[in-house]
C-alpha cells in the first residue's frame, strides 16, 4: 500500500512554501522550458495522484511545478480555512516562492475553477491554461442544490460519513469506479491504493472550497459571467461520460473564452488525466508548446 504522507517525492523534488497557516507542498522536477504549475482536484486527490503521468511527460521540456492545496496531500496541517479567496493567494505564493512572473497552468475540476479564476483576475500572470472538467461553471435545479448546500454545511455529510465509508478499500474502488472513471484503467489497483492510504491517514470528505463556493439560493463561486475576460489562449479537456461536470456545461465555457480549444475525450470520465494519460498528456503537451 502506497503511504499517503509525503506522496509523490518519486515524482520530483518536494519543496515547502511557508505560509502562515502552515506550509504547502510543490513537487519540482524540470530544469529547463517554460513554467508550469499543476492544480488538483478536491477531496481526496493531491498532486500525486492527478499528475502522476503529466508531470514525467512535461518535465523534459517544462519547468514543473505540482501543487498541492491546503489540507491536502503533504500541505498538511493547515490552520485555517483554505475558501476560494485563499486558494488564489497560495498560487501567488508558488509564484512568489520559485520567483515567476507567469506561468501555464494546468487544473483538474476545484484546479481547473482556480485556474480560470486566477486567469480572469491576473491576466499577465498566465500564459497559458488548461483546465479538466473544471468546476466553477455549474449549477444545479433547486431542489438538488438546496441538498449539496444542506450537505457543504453539516460536518456530518460532507465528512464524518465520507470517512467512515471510504475506511473500506472496496468502497474507495466503488467510488473509483462509478464517480472518476468510465472504463478500464491501467493503474486503477494503485490510484485506490493511494487514495485509501489518503484516507487512512487523514479522513475523507468535500474541501473548504467545495463547502464555500455554494450558497443557500446559488453558487458563491461561478464563474461563468467572467469568462470572455480571459486572454491567454485556453484548452478545455472533457471526459464524455464525466458524471460530476457535464460535458455540455465545459464546451459552453470553452464557447465562452475568446478563442478557446475544446477536446472531448470519448469514453473517459472525471479523471481523464488518469484514465486516458497518454491521450490527454499529448493534448497538453502539443498545446503548452505552440
Amino acid at each position: 500500500m502506497t503511504d499517503a504522507p509525503g506522496a509523490g517525492s518519486d515524482l520530483g523534488e518536494v519543496i515547502r512554501v511557508p505560509q502562515p497557516e502552515g506550509s504547502l507542498q510543490v513537487i519540482a522536477r524540470g530544469e529547463e522550458g517554460t513554467p508550469v504549475l499543476l492544480l488538483s482536484g478536491a477531496g481526496t486527490d493531491s498532486a500525486s495522484l492527478s499528475w502522476r503521468h503529466l508531470i514525467p511527460a512535461l518535465a523534459a521540456s517544462h519547468r514543473v511545478l505540482a501543487l498541492d492545496w491546503p489540507k491536502q496531500g503533504g500541505s498538511r496541517p493547515w490552520d485555517g480555512p483554505a475558501d476560494h479567496r485563499r486558494m488564489l493567494r497560495c498560487i501567488d505564493g508558488v509564484l512568489e516562492r520559485f520567483d515567476l512572473d507567469s506561468v501555464g497552468l494546468v487544473g483538474l475540476s476545484q484546479g481547473g475553477a482556480l485556474a480560470l479564476a486566477y486567469a480572469i483576475e491576473h491576466p499577465a500572470r498566465v500564459s497559458r491554461l488548461v483546465a479538466l472538467s473544471p468546476a466553477g461553471i455549474l449549477s444545479f435545479p433547486p431542489l438538488v442544490h438546496q441538498l449539496l448546500w444542506l450537505t457543504a454545511r453539516w460536518r456530518l455529510l460532507h465528512q464524518t460519513l465520507p470517512t467512515l465509508v471510504f475506511r473500506s478499500r472496496a468502497a474507495c474502488a466503488w467510488f473509483a469506479r462509478t464517480s472518476l472513471f468510465a472504463g478500464p484503467v491501467e493503474d486503477l489497483e494503485e490510484i485506490v491504493d493511494e487514495f485509501h492510504a489518503d484516507v487512512l491517514a487523514y479522513g475523507s470528505g468535500s474541501s473548504d472550497w467545495q463547502n464555500v463556493s455554494i450558497g443557500f439560493r446559488r453558487m458563491r463561486v461561478d464563474l461563468r459571467p467572467d469568462l470572455h475576460r480571459i486572454e491567454c489562449p485556453t484548452l478545455i479537456i472533457q471526459g464524455s461520460e464525466d458524471v460530476g461536470v457535464p460535458p455540455e456545461r465545459s464546451r459552453a465555457a470553452a464557447g465562452a473564452i475568446p478563442g478557446a480549444t475544446f477536446a472531448l475525450i470519448d469514453g473517459a470520465g472525471h479523471w481523464s488525466n488518469r484514465q486516458c494519460p497518454e491521450q490527454v498528456n499529448a493534448l497538453i503537451s502539443d498545446f503548452l508548446a505552440d
